[in-house]
């Protein structure tokens, strides 16, 4: 039975969540440019995002399936980053569950909305996040880059 849980001080899965999300955003490699931050986590950052931000994981039984970084950005938003589901789980809503949580979470702050980023290059990932209720808002260029990297989508909480 799949259950989401906050990641709180007793969390000490850290090098099993950073092989998550490098697992689940390991088909980003040679795609984008530049490659994804996901590449500069080691267990022990993770676990400082995870002191800094609100993060949620999704576990059927003991395993990990997904999990989500969320950062409030009063007055206006909850940032929403590191969205992953496992390769084997997707495709059962699982991303869809964990961006409740995050929609909830933003309800209990008086946040309008969430805010995400995805890369430019991956536009199944925009077809999705439309499908979510996100629609684009802005292009932004890493550091460095003259053209777009990433697009800026949100949702308008109702």
């Amino acid at each position: 039975m799949m259950e989401i849980k906050r990641i709180g001080d007793d969390f000490d899965r850290w090098h099993e969540l950073l092989a998550l999300i490098m697992t689940s955003f390991a088909y980003m490699d040679g795609v984008i440019d530049p490659p994804s931050s996901a590449h500069r986590l080691t267990p022990d950052n993770l676990a400082e995002k995870a002191r800094a931000e609100v993060a949620f994981v999704a576990l059927d039984g003991n395993e990990l399936l997904g999990c989500l970084f969320c950062r409030p950005e009063p007055p206006s938003c909850l940032y929403v980053g590191k969205l992953c589901v496992s390769p084997n789980a997707q495709g059962k809503g699982i991303g869809k569950i964990l961006l409740a949580q995050a929609e909830a979470l933003a309800r209990e702050l008086a946040l309008p909305a969430l805010r995400l980023e995805t890369r430019i290059e991956l536009v199944a990932n925009h077809a999705k996040f439309g499908d979510w209720g996100f629609v684009k808002t802005a292009e932004n260029a890493h550091e460095g880059y003259d053209r777009t990297t990433s697009i800026e989508m949100t949702k308008i909480l109702g």
